[in-house]
Protein backbone atom coordinates (compact mmCIF):
# COMPACT_ATOMS: atom_id res chain seq x y z
CA UNK A 1 0.00 0.00 0.00
CA UNK A 2 1.28 3.49 -0.86
CA UNK A 3 2.27 5.71 2.06
CA UNK A 4 -0.33 8.34 1.20
CA UNK A 5 -3.04 5.67 1.20
CA UNK A 6 -1.80 4.24 4.51
CA UNK A 7 -1.94 7.74 6.02
CA UNK A 8 -5.45 8.08 4.60
CA UNK A 9 -6.50 4.83 6.28
CA UNK A 10 -5.07 5.99 9.64
CA UNK A 11 -6.91 9.31 9.32
CA UNK A 12 -10.20 7.52 8.69
CA UNK A 13 -9.75 5.33 11.78
CA UNK A 14 -9.05 8.35 14.01
CA UNK A 15 -12.04 10.29 12.65
CA UNK A 16 -14.32 7.30 13.20
CA UNK A 17 -12.94 6.69 16.69
CA UNK A 18 -13.75 10.24 17.77
CA UNK A 19 -17.13 9.79 16.11
CA UNK A 20 -18.18 7.49 18.95
CA UNK A 21 -17.38 10.22 21.46
CA UNK A 22 -19.15 12.94 19.47
CA UNK A 23 -22.21 10.73 18.83
CA UNK A 24 -22.45 9.79 22.52
CA UNK A 25 -22.49 13.49 23.39
CA UNK A 26 -25.03 14.21 20.64
CA UNK A 27 -27.36 11.50 21.92
CA UNK A 28 -27.80 13.43 25.15
CA UNK A 29 -30.28 15.42 23.04
CA UNK A 30 -31.08 13.49 19.85
CA UNK A 31 -32.45 9.94 19.78
CA UNK A 32 -29.91 7.54 18.16
CA UNK A 33 -31.57 6.69 14.84
CA UNK A 34 -32.83 10.24 14.36
CA UNK A 35 -29.29 11.53 14.91
CA UNK A 36 -28.07 9.15 12.21
CA UNK A 37 -30.85 10.29 9.85
CA UNK A 38 -29.81 13.93 10.32
CA UNK A 39 -26.21 12.87 9.80
CA UNK A 40 -26.91 11.30 6.41
CA UNK A 41 -29.23 14.13 5.40
CA UNK A 42 -26.33 16.54 5.88
CA UNK A 43 -24.02 14.22 3.96
CA UNK A 44 -26.52 14.13 1.09
CA UNK A 45 -26.81 17.92 1.03
CA UNK A 46 -23.01 18.22 0.98
CA UNK A 47 -22.37 15.80 -1.88
CA UNK A 48 -25.37 15.22 -4.12
CA UNK A 49 -24.90 18.46 -6.07
CA UNK A 50 -21.45 17.37 -7.20
CA UNK A 51 -21.54 13.56 -7.20
CA UNK A 52 -24.67 11.94 -8.60
CA UNK A 53 -24.54 8.14 -8.97
CA UNK A 54 -25.66 6.78 -12.35
CA UNK A 55 -29.13 5.25 -12.54
CA UNK A 56 -27.68 1.81 -13.29
CA UNK A 57 -26.17 1.77 -9.77
CA UNK A 58 -29.35 2.73 -7.91
CA UNK A 59 -30.54 -0.80 -7.15
CA UNK A 60 -27.16 -1.88 -5.78
CA UNK A 61 -26.80 1.35 -3.81
CA UNK A 62 -30.24 0.93 -2.27
CA UNK A 63 -29.30 -2.42 -0.75
CA UNK A 64 -25.78 -1.31 0.19
CA UNK A 65 -27.30 1.67 2.00
CA UNK A 66 -29.86 -0.55 3.71
CA UNK A 67 -27.23 -2.95 5.05
CA UNK A 68 -24.12 -0.80 5.58
CA UNK A 69 -25.84 2.40 6.70
CA UNK A 70 -29.49 2.18 7.77
CA UNK A 71 -29.31 -1.19 9.52
CA UNK A 72 -25.74 -0.85 10.70
CA UNK A 73 -26.06 2.62 12.22
CA UNK A 74 -29.46 1.93 13.74
CA UNK A 75 -27.99 -1.06 15.55
CA UNK A 76 -24.60 0.42 16.41
CA UNK A 77 -25.70 3.77 17.78
CA UNK A 78 -28.80 2.52 19.55
CA UNK A 79 -26.27 0.23 21.22
CA UNK A 80 -23.92 3.14 21.95
CA UNK A 81 -26.80 4.99 23.63
CA UNK A 82 -26.95 2.27 26.29
CA UNK A 83 -23.25 1.63 26.97
CA UNK A 84 -20.06 3.68 27.15
CA UNK A 85 -18.60 4.92 23.88
CA UNK A 86 -15.24 3.38 24.83
CA UNK A 87 -16.84 -0.04 25.44
CA UNK A 88 -18.75 0.15 22.15
CA UNK A 89 -15.58 1.06 20.28
CA UNK A 90 -13.88 -2.09 21.61
CA UNK A 91 -16.80 -4.30 20.57
CA UNK A 92 -16.96 -2.69 17.14
CA UNK A 93 -13.49 -4.12 16.52
CA UNK A 94 -15.33 -7.28 15.52
CA UNK A 95 -15.78 -5.53 12.17
CA UNK A 96 -12.27 -6.67 11.32
CA UNK A 97 -12.61 -10.43 11.99
CA UNK A 98 -16.12 -10.37 10.53
CA UNK A 99 -14.74 -8.65 7.44
CA UNK A 100 -11.89 -11.12 7.08
CA UNK A 101 -14.18 -14.13 7.46
CA UNK A 102 -16.70 -12.76 4.97
CA UNK A 103 -13.96 -11.88 2.48
CA UNK A 104 -12.71 -15.47 2.79
CA UNK A 105 -16.15 -17.02 2.42
CA UNK A 106 -17.67 -14.61 -0.10
CA UNK A 107 -14.79 -13.27 -2.20
CA UNK A 108 -12.38 -16.18 -1.91
CA UNK A 109 -9.65 -14.09 -0.24
CA UNK A 110 -6.94 -16.13 1.45
CA UNK A 111 -7.19 -16.62 5.22
CA UNK A 112 -4.01 -17.94 6.81
CA UNK A 113 -3.68 -19.85 10.08
CA UNK A 114 -2.11 -16.79 11.69
CA UNK A 115 -5.04 -14.62 10.64
CA UNK A 116 -7.49 -17.25 11.93
CA UNK A 117 -5.73 -17.15 15.31
CA UNK A 118 -6.06 -13.37 15.30
CA UNK A 119 -9.78 -13.67 14.58
CA UNK A 120 -10.18 -16.14 17.47
CA UNK A 121 -8.32 -13.89 19.91
CA UNK A 122 -10.52 -10.94 18.91
CA UNK A 123 -13.67 -12.94 19.61
CA UNK A 124 -12.31 -14.07 22.99
CA UNK A 125 -11.69 -10.42 23.86
CA UNK A 126 -15.26 -9.53 22.89
CA UNK A 127 -16.60 -12.35 25.06
CA UNK A 128 -14.66 -11.01 28.05
CA UNK A 129 -16.05 -7.52 27.47
CA UNK A 130 -19.69 -8.61 27.27
CA UNK A 131 -19.10 -10.81 30.32
CA UNK A 132 -18.30 -7.74 32.43
CA UNK A 133 -20.80 -7.70 35.35
CA UNK A 134 -21.63 -4.01 34.96
CA UNK A 135 -22.94 -4.76 31.45
CA UNK A 136 -25.26 -7.51 32.70
CA UNK A 137 -28.29 -5.22 32.48
CA UNK A 138 -27.24 -3.72 29.15
CA UNK A 139 -26.33 -6.81 27.12
CA UNK A 140 -28.97 -6.00 24.51
CA UNK A 141 -27.06 -2.79 23.73
CA UNK A 142 -23.75 -4.64 23.53
CA UNK A 143 -25.20 -7.19 21.12
CA UNK A 144 -26.68 -4.37 19.03
CA UNK A 145 -23.16 -2.99 18.58
CA UNK A 146 -21.91 -6.47 17.61
CA UNK A 147 -24.80 -6.82 15.16
CA UNK A 148 -23.86 -3.45 13.71
CA UNK A 149 -20.28 -4.65 13.25
CA UNK A 150 -21.47 -7.68 11.30
CA UNK A 151 -23.81 -5.56 9.18
CA UNK A 152 -21.00 -3.14 8.39
CA UNK A 153 -18.68 -5.96 7.33
CA UNK A 154 -21.36 -7.39 5.01
CA UNK A 155 -21.79 -3.93 3.51
CA UNK A 156 -18.07 -3.63 2.77
CA UNK A 157 -18.13 -6.91 0.85
CA UNK A 158 -21.13 -5.66 -1.13
CA UNK A 159 -19.20 -2.49 -1.94
CA UNK A 160 -16.14 -4.49 -3.00
CA UNK A 161 -18.28 -6.50 -5.41
CA UNK A 162 -19.71 -3.25 -6.82
CA UNK A 163 -16.26 -2.11 -7.94
CA UNK A 164 -14.75 1.36 -7.61
CA UNK A 165 -17.15 4.11 -8.75
CA UNK A 166 -15.18 6.66 -6.70
CA UNK A 167 -15.33 7.48 -3.00
CA UNK A 168 -17.44 10.63 -3.13
CA UNK A 169 -19.77 9.15 -5.74
CA UNK A 170 -20.33 6.06 -3.61
CA UNK A 171 -20.94 7.79 -0.29
CA UNK A 172 -23.23 10.28 -2.03
CA UNK A 173 -25.30 7.44 -3.46
CA UNK A 174 -25.36 5.58 -0.14
CA UNK A 175 -26.40 8.75 1.72
CA UNK A 176 -29.24 9.48 -0.72
CA UNK A 177 -30.83 6.10 -0.03
CA UNK A 178 -29.84 5.80 3.64
CA UNK A 179 -31.44 9.13 4.59
CA UNK A 180 -35.10 8.14 3.97
CA UNK A 181 -34.40 4.63 5.28
CA UNK A 182 -33.13 6.06 8.57
CA UNK A 183 -35.92 8.65 8.88
CA UNK A 184 -38.46 5.87 8.35
CA UNK A 185 -36.76 3.70 10.99
CA UNK A 186 -36.70 6.64 13.40
CA UNK A 187 -40.39 7.41 12.99
CA UNK A 188 -41.21 3.72 13.44
CA UNK A 189 -39.16 3.16 16.59
CA UNK A 190 -38.60 6.61 18.14
CA UNK A 191 -40.65 9.70 18.99
CA UNK A 192 -40.56 13.48 19.61
CA UNK A 193 -38.33 14.18 16.61
CA UNK A 194 -39.74 17.67 16.00
CA UNK A 195 -39.26 18.66 19.65
CA UNK A 196 -35.65 17.54 19.40
CA UNK A 197 -35.09 19.83 16.41
CA UNK A 198 -36.75 22.84 18.07
CA UNK A 199 -34.79 22.53 21.32
CA UNK A 200 -31.38 21.47 19.96
CA UNK A 201 -28.39 23.46 21.23
CA UNK A 202 -25.41 24.57 19.17
CA UNK A 203 -23.46 21.68 20.66
CA UNK A 204 -26.08 19.18 19.54
CA UNK A 205 -26.02 20.58 16.01
CA UNK A 206 -22.23 20.51 16.16
CA UNK A 207 -22.39 16.75 16.65
CA UNK A 208 -24.60 16.47 13.57
CA UNK A 209 -22.09 18.51 11.55
CA UNK A 210 -19.15 16.37 12.67
CA UNK A 211 -20.99 13.11 12.00
CA UNK A 212 -22.43 14.21 8.66
CA UNK A 213 -19.68 16.29 7.08
CA UNK A 214 -16.48 14.87 8.59
CA UNK A 215 -17.19 11.34 9.80
CA UNK A 216 -19.39 10.43 6.83
CA UNK A 217 -18.84 12.68 3.79
CA UNK A 218 -15.07 12.96 4.19
CA UNK A 219 -14.02 9.78 6.03
CA UNK A 220 -16.26 7.38 4.12
CA UNK A 221 -15.27 8.87 0.78
CA UNK A 222 -11.64 8.14 1.67
CA UNK A 223 -12.54 4.66 2.97
CA UNK A 224 -14.53 3.65 -0.11
CA UNK A 225 -11.64 4.79 -2.29
CA UNK A 226 -9.30 2.49 -0.36
CA UNK A 227 -11.77 -0.42 -0.53
CA UNK A 228 -11.91 0.02 -4.30
CA UNK A 229 -8.12 0.10 -4.69
CA UNK A 230 -6.97 -2.60 -2.28
CA UNK A 231 -7.86 -6.05 -1.04
CA UNK A 232 -10.34 -5.93 1.86
CA UNK A 233 -7.83 -7.74 4.08
CA UNK A 234 -5.28 -5.00 3.43
CA UNK A 235 -7.58 -2.17 4.45
CA UNK A 236 -9.59 -3.59 7.37
CA UNK A 237 -6.64 -3.89 9.84
CA UNK A 238 -6.20 -0.10 9.97
CA UNK A 239 -9.39 0.00 12.03
CA UNK A 240 -7.12 -1.11 14.88
CA UNK A 241 -6.66 2.57 15.71
CA UNK A 242 -10.40 3.23 16.03
CA UNK A 243 -10.87 1.89 19.59
CA UNK A 244 -7.63 3.49 20.80
CA UNK A 245 -8.91 6.90 19.70
CA UNK A 246 -12.40 6.27 21.09
CA UNK A 247 -11.18 5.01 24.47
CA UNK A 248 -8.87 8.00 24.90
CA UNK A 249 -11.67 10.36 23.85
CA UNK A 250 -14.20 8.63 26.09
CA UNK A 251 -11.95 8.87 29.13
CA UNK A 252 -10.87 12.49 28.61
CA UNK A 253 -14.05 14.03 27.21
CA UNK A 254 -16.86 11.89 28.65
CA UNK A 255 -15.32 10.80 31.95
CA UNK A 256 -15.75 7.10 31.17
CA UNK A 257 -13.90 4.33 33.00
CA UNK A 258 -12.90 0.78 32.08
CA UNK A 259 -12.70 -2.16 34.49
CA UNK A 260 -9.73 -4.54 34.52
CA UNK A 261 -11.79 -7.23 32.78
CA UNK A 262 -12.85 -4.83 30.03
CA UNK A 263 -9.28 -3.64 29.55
CA UNK A 264 -8.06 -7.23 29.18
CA UNK A 265 -10.87 -7.96 26.74
CA UNK A 266 -10.10 -4.80 24.80
CA UNK A 267 -6.39 -5.60 24.67
CA UNK A 268 -7.19 -9.08 23.35
CA UNK A 269 -9.59 -7.70 20.74
CA UNK A 270 -7.00 -5.20 19.56
CA UNK A 271 -4.19 -7.78 19.77
CA UNK A 272 -6.18 -10.11 17.54
CA UNK A 273 -6.47 -7.40 14.94
CA UNK A 274 -2.79 -6.63 15.48
CA UNK A 275 -1.89 -10.23 14.62
CA UNK A 276 -3.91 -9.87 11.42
CA UNK A 277 -2.13 -6.60 10.62
CA UNK A 278 1.32 -8.14 11.13
CA UNK A 279 0.28 -10.99 8.89
CA UNK A 280 -0.60 -8.57 6.12
CA UNK A 281 2.70 -6.72 6.55
CA UNK A 282 4.59 -9.96 5.96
Amino acid sequence: MKRVDAFMAVTVAVIWGMGFVVAKAGMVHFSPIFLMALRFLLTTLCLIWFFRPPIKMWKSLFFIALVSAALQYSLTFTGVSGIDASTASLLIQLEVPFGLLLAWLWLGDKLSLKQAIGVLISFVGAILIIGEPRLSGDLIYAFMVIGGALSWAVGQIMIKKLGSPGGFMLISGVAVFATPQLFLASFLFESNQWDQIETASLGAWGSVIYLGAIMTALAYALWYRLIGLYNVNQVMPFLLLLPVTAVIGGVFFLGETLTTKMIIGGVLAIAGVGIITIQRAE
